[in-house]
């Protein structure tokens, strides 16, 4: 891939039931707590992350109001990642929900970022 875009994502499977609505999800995921971990961890991006390999540009955006996926899954992705010296743009809207954005003027905000973005990383190909 040239570049990605991950808009308000569930990145952290060992911590996603201590966070917000996820604790509703374990009969889905399973229970990050027990022995369910083992499997977890197969799917799990925040811990898939391997520092020594290429990623594409990622641009993670993810909003402070969220009140199904918290913006820590997006915030830790991303820290994790600049840390190891990849390529990455975060943006983190204010308002909004899970959604990405509280009204029009937000949501057409958001989708122009995502394709600026994208046109910017793969242009440059």
């Amino acid at each position: 891939f040239g570049a990605v875009v991950v808009q308000v994502p569930l990145l952290d499977m060992k911590r996603y039931s201590h966070l917000l609505a996820g604790a509703s999800w374990m009969a889905e995921y399973g229970n990050p707590d027990t022995a369910d971990w083992e499997f977890i961890k197969t799917f799990s991006p925040y811990h898939l992350f391997d520092a020594k390999k290429n990623y594409p540009p990622v641009l993670f955006t993810t909003s402070t109001r969220d009140d199904r996926v918290h913006p820590g899954h997006a915030r830790k992705m991303a820290a994790k990642m600049i840390d190891a010296g990849k390529n990455v743009t975060y943006y983190e809207n204010i308002e909004g929900g899970h959604g990405g954005a509280a009204n029009n003027a937000q949501a057409a905000h958001m989708s122009a970022l995502a394709y600026s973005f994208l046109w910017e990383q793969l242009s440059r190909k």
